[in-house]
């Protein structure tokens, strides 16, 4: 967005404003967690009895997550008497979420690929998720003149860097990712900044196969499935694509990227086999100038998941991981976690129920869909249970979730020391 003149009030702010200190008490307040805490101090394990606790050993807030949540609070403290809009949502965080709107944030409705500012007036505030807004949405609040504070995360403006070379050298940008996230929509929306600029979201590696197949039987090549038509290909990804793509033409020239939360190992395989398959389909040569492929996983995103593989080979009864429904790290925690024993993605502790010896939870793989297992827990007997959580989950709710892993054992959390 443009500088402002030195005399005026910033209307782009991506810094904060100096109040970290005035608010770090209310954060700390609203997020720390006491079993947490201990559990760290107990090199990650708690033991009563014959229970068991172990939590992994990197988990819950990033520091992405951290600065925005910050921000959004700074962002109150420093305008007490304005009203203050949120693009969607600040991270995907029931909880951190409804804080926000105590503290009387008003969240912005979705609206085609970006929001609905509408209601925004020129001297109100709007603040930009974690996740980051499309270039269409920059523009709009550009022209509207109102402050806007930007909590981006610095990966996803990684990922964005790389799409944008893409778009510039004329490669098409091939995205792991679901279509419909925030990061995503605002990601692919990079390749508009030079015109022609094209992008494809795929959502998993069978989707990348449809690609595969396509580059493959447009070359001429035989292919393990039969590749879809021109027509069924843009069926196929019409919410999923770029105005104007053309599958005969924009997959001549491509370049992989991911959304930084997705399954890392994942995104990694697809982008191999995408390289391999431009390989069978035109050669070696041909490879080396029309494809490229980065890693833009972000640390954070690795390493939850690299901490979660290592809790597994712990002895574990069942897995806990508790996040957002709709957030897209904690669903790749928890679908690593389902490959190898029971586990139960919560979007909050409130989901156990401790009297009724219930769970609801979100069903691994289905998407949106929630169930409820009533008893979910052996109430005696040794049980070994482990706990990991998304990068938007703040400690208080992870702490929770154990104390309610306790109370069911008949341990009464207070007590543990």
């Amino acid at each position: 967005m443009a500088s402002p003149t030195p005399s005026a009030e910033p209307t782009y702010v991506r810094k904060g404003f100096g109040l970290k200190a005035e608010v770090q008490d209310t954060l700390a307040a609203d997020y720390t967690g006491q079993l947490v805490d201990l559990l760290r101090a107990r090199d990650y394990v708690l033991e009563v009895g014959d229970t068991t606790v172990r939590l992994a050993r990197e988990f819950g807030f990033c520091y992405g997550v951290e600065r925005a949540v910050d921000y959004a609070y700074q962002t109150r403290r420093k305008f007490p008497d304005r009203r203050i809009f949120l693009a969607g949502e600040i991270i995907h965080n029931p909880h951190v979420n409804e804080k926000l709107r105590e503290m009387g944030v008003v969240f912005l409705a979705a609206s085609g690929k970006g929001f609905d500012y509408a209601p925004v007036e020129p001297q109100d505030v709007v603040i930009l998720p974690a996740f980051g807004v499309t270039i269409q949405d920059f523009q709009t609040l550009r022209d509207l003149g109102c402050v806007v504070v930007d909590t981006t995360c610095g990966s996803v403006l990684n990922v964005w860097k790389r799409v944008e070379v893409y778009a510039r050298d004329g490669f098409t940008s091939l995205i792991h990712g679901k279509y419909y996230h925030e990061e995503t929509r605002a990601t692919a929306s990079q390749v508009e900044k030079y015109a022609g600029g094209q992008y494809l979201v795929v959502r998993d590696m069978g989707e990348a196969d449809l690609v595969m197949d396509y580059i493959e039987a447009k070359a001429g090549k035989t292919t393990p499935r039969p590749a879809l038509s021109r027509e069924a290909f843009l069926e196929k990804f019409a919410v999923a694509a770029s105005d104007g793509f053309d599958p005969d033409v924009h997959l001549e020239r491509i370049g992989v990227a991911n959304q930084t939360t997705m399954l890392a190992r994942e995104s990694l395989a697809i982008g191999a086999a995408v390289g391999d398959a431009m390989d069978r389909a035109y050669g070696e040569s041909h490879r080396a100038e029309h494809f490229r492929t980065f890693d833009t996983i972000c640390s954070a995103t690795q390493d939850r998941q690299d901490a979660v593989m290592e809790l597994l080979r712990e002895p574990i009864d069942l897995m806990v991981v508790v996040g957002g429904y709709n957030s897209s790290n904690t669903i790749s925690l928890a679908a690593l976690c389902a490959e190898q024993v029971p586990t139960y993605h919560i979007a909050d502790p409130d989901e156990i129920d401790v009297v009724g010896n219930a769970v609801r939870y979100r069903r691994i793989h289905k998407q949106h869909f929630e169930d409820t297992m009533s008893p979910w827990l052996p109430t005696t007997g040794p049980l070994r249970v482990g706990i990991t959580a998304g990068a938007s989950t703040p400690n208080n709710k992870i702490g929770q979730a154990v104390a309610r892993v306790f109370a069911l054992r008949g341990i009464e959390p207070g007590s543990i020391t």
